[in-house]
């Protein structure tokens, strides 16, 4: 066993070099583990090839060896998908070498990065030619387009711009037995045959490795206005939502409702003030842009007034200042460490269509309360486009480890609710080992087994991302 493992390791160090190929667990620890700290694994190495062509000699040695490849990019998802399992048999395959932005074309609207390019590396190099690409998360710093395309990845804007994979024309991806599928493309139309590109988006690594992709730009704004506003129900909210499109069309670009419990642990905490005079049941944070660089701070003071006058909404403040922006939106981004700082948290990405979003969170929350009484909702996330990050904060005083281990019992009760309203249980985080037995139990069994005859077609040996999603 130790002779094939370093044979294996020798193969792989000639392939990438010996420095690439570390298999030391202590240099390779934070691979290992995924961010909340729900799965950690062994690996036989982590390889850092540095170009496509060396990912695809990785791939057909693994696909020959029949060792498991595990993609990696800047590892901040939140459902196992880049995490190793117990054996100490596969390979973490990190992208993170792979840095090239190798094209902004500002006629065509597009830039074709390479998958170890970080989003906010790749919002940068579209900036330098005045153009935006508008996938924004809170992980921007550390995650990479090739984990985003691969995970399909959502954000704050997909209310006027769509998941990644609205977002993507094409890639470049790695098969299982070494071959390269180069399916870039910077057109906008091209009707012939199969979307290919489509496969890889959303796959999480189980067909073949993302190693570059073109990108959508669209026109840089010239003008942002910021609001953050106060209100008593998600129901408001959604007349406030509809108000607002009157008034400013597609230039509403982000719509994020708040929960109060959300709003007051991350003030509580420090990670943010207070932004308005006093309390409210909900909250909603408004963003919109436009190519016209007067009148829009006009424009959204209108639409809160016509709410004001309609009984919509109680409290508003539009930001005077980009620093002003700026505290609105680390409110926002700041509500995940507010709940690590209150302890034990049970996650649920969820959507629902839009209109019954108001519903979902009502239900959802009298049958958690009921399940577990004192156990607290920290409701918010992206109501334009339906999708709510309901979590359940331990109740005060309660053991951690206890509450955590009824994790699977709580998503029970909250995904019966979701599942009767015609929901999804993974609007944007993926699939991967958390959700893959859910997955199982509630997808529609034609559509699986589509999902498996395009697995067993491109990977008949299971190398790449084993145990994952499917």
């Amino acid at each position: 066993m130790n002779s094939g493992r370093d044979a294996a390791l020798r193969a792989l160090e000639g392939i990438v070099g010996q420095r690439q190929v570390l298999s030391d667990p202590a240099l390779i620890a934070g691979a290992l583990i995924e961010p909340r700290g729900l799965y950690q694994g062994k690996a036989l190495a982590l390889v850092r090839p540095g170009s496509t062509a060396e990912v695809a000699a990785v791939a057909a040695f693994c696909n020959e060896a029949r060792i498991g490849i595990v993609p990696q990019g800047g590892n901040t998802g939140l459902v196992g998908g880049q995490t190793p399992d117990a054996s100490g048999d596969e390979i973490i395959l990190s992208t993170q070498r792979l840095t090239q932005v190798r094209e902004v074309d500002p006629h065509a609207d597009v830039m074709i990065c390479e998958a170890g390019v970080t989003l906010a590396e790749a919002q940068a190099a579209a900036l330098a030619a005045d153009r935006l690409f508008p996938l924004s998360l809170a992980a921007e710093g550390t995650c990479t387009i090739g984990g985003n395309v691969s995970t399909n990845a959502g954000g704050v804007t997909v209310i006027a711009y769509g998941n990644a994979r609205e977002l993507v024309t094409g890639v470049e991806a790695v098969l299982p037995d070494g071959r390269i599928v180069n399916a870039l493309s910077k057109l906008r139309k091209d009707n012939t045959g199969y979307d290919v590109k489509g496969l890889f988006v959303g796959s999480e690594g189980t067909l073949g490795i993302v190693t570059a992709a073109s990108l959508r730009l669209f026109p840089n704004p010239r003008a942002r206005a910021t609001a953050f506003v106060g209100l008593d129900s998600p129901k408001q909210a959604l007349l406030l939502l509809a108000l607002a499109r009157e008034r400013l069309g597609g230039g509403i670009t982000s719509f994020e409702l708040i929960g109060r419990m959300a709003y007051d642990i991350t003030v509580k905490h420090g990670l943010a003030r207070a932004l308005l005079a006093g309390p409210h049941a909900w909250y909603v944070l408004m963003e919109a842009s436009s190519q016209i660089p007067e009148g829009l701070d006009i424009a959204l003071a209108g639409a809160l007034e016509a709410a004001f006058e309609r009984g919509v909404v109680e409290d508003a403040a539009i930001a005077a200042s980009l620093d002003q922006r700026h505290e609105f939106w680390r409110l926002r981004e700041s509500i995940p460490e507010a709940q690590i700082r209150e302890g034990g948290s049970i996650k649920h990405d969820v959507s629902v269509a839009v209109g019954d979003l108001p519903r979902l969170i009502a239900e959802a929350t009298r049958a958690v309360e009921a399940f577990e009484p004192g156990a607290r909702v920290v409701a918010f996330g992206h109501l334009g486009d339906g999708n709510i990050h309901f979590n359940v904060s331990q109740p005060v005083g309660a053991d951690k480890a206890a509450f955590l281990e009824r994790w699977d019992a709580m998503n029970e009760v909250v995904h019966e609710v979701v599942g009767r309203l015609g929901g999804s249980f993974s609007a944007e985080h993926g699939v991967g080992r958390l959700k893959r037995e859910l997955m199982a139990r509630t997808k529609d069994p034609a559509t699986l087994a589509v999902m498996r005859a395009i697995k067993a077609a491109l990977d008949p040996h299971g190398i790449m991302n084993p145990g994952k999603v499917l």
